[in-house]
């Protein structure tokens, strides 16, 4: 081997070792961020969360506006995490949050029966849990057994859907609750279960339908932001904290009355 090539054999050998560490450095890197990217799901569910299109989904965050949404994002600007928000239909969502490292799920109504389910961060928002009849219906009701035989329009993965079947109530769950208004206008339910915003606003929204009736407010739930167990305590507890410093700034006060 001539002495010039054996001369720059170990600075080839140093560069190529260099490089090399580098690569695995910044292999390191990317997994430690992809590690700490959050993954945060909503449904289309105004005003509390909604799609600018209108849609029961969207791909980002700059596509998802409302009440819940818009205090999450205010957490979420506050912590160094790179997050995706997308908004798909509740059941879909409910299910695939779970077991997921990193993923969550807003609003959700915080109840015993999912106490244990998911890590939370919150209150945000709160819903009063209401039965609604059609504008022209003569229901009235004193309490909620006198809805026993009534038939009841939710929809699936839906708090109060749920708790409604659960004590025997007869109600039909379809995969969103969009249609519910049209379902009380062709008699095909009696009573919708939806929360006492959120009925209004999607029967004129969606289907040019006003005037429906609140015959019954039976509960009312904080909503939160529900974090798999499976993601770290620790990130749980910086999403905490991030929340209760918007709540102090007024941060939380100034987006409820932006919907008011």
């Amino acid at each position: 081997m001539p002495r010039e090539t054996a001369a720059v054999m170990p600075k080839l050998m140093k560069a190529a070792t260099s490089s090399l560490l580098v690569l695995m450095l910044s292999a390191m890197g990317s997994a430690a961020l992809a590690a700490e990217r959050l993954y945060i799901f909503t449904e289309h569910y105004p005003p509390y969360n909604a799609s600018v299109s209108g849609k029961g989904f969207a791909h980002n965050e700059d596509d998802i506006t409302g009440i819940c949404s818009d205090m999450v994002k205010a957490a979420l600007s506050r912590v160094g995490y790179d997050y995706v928000m997308k908004m798909r239909a509740w059941s879909y969502a409910y299910d695939w949050v779970q077991g997921r490292e990193n993923h969550g799920l807003f609003c959700t109504a915080r109840t015993e029966e999912r106490e244990n389910l998911f890590q939370w961060v919150g209150p945000l928002a709160s819903i009063k849990w209401t039965l609604f009849a059609a504008p022209d219906s003569d229901i009235t009701l004193d309490s909620l057994e006198d809805a026993k035989e009534l038939q009841i329009a939710g929809y699936k993965g839906d708090v109060m859907s749920e708790y409604l079947v659960n004590q025997g109530f007869n109600v039909a769950k379809g995969m969103s609750g969009d249609v519910n208004t049209r379902r009380l206008m062709l008699g095909q339910a009696d009573l919708w279960v939806t929360d006492g915003l959120v009925g209004p606003l999607v029967a004129e929204q969606e289907h040019g339908i006003t005037g429906l009736k609140p015959v019954l407010v039976f509960r009312e739930t904080p909503m939160y932001l529900a974090l798999s167990k499976n993601t770290d305590p620790a990130i749980v507890a910086d999403l905490q904290r991030a929340l209760d410093d918007a709540r102090a700034a007024g941060e939380l006060d100034a987006i409820e009355a932006r919907y008011e």
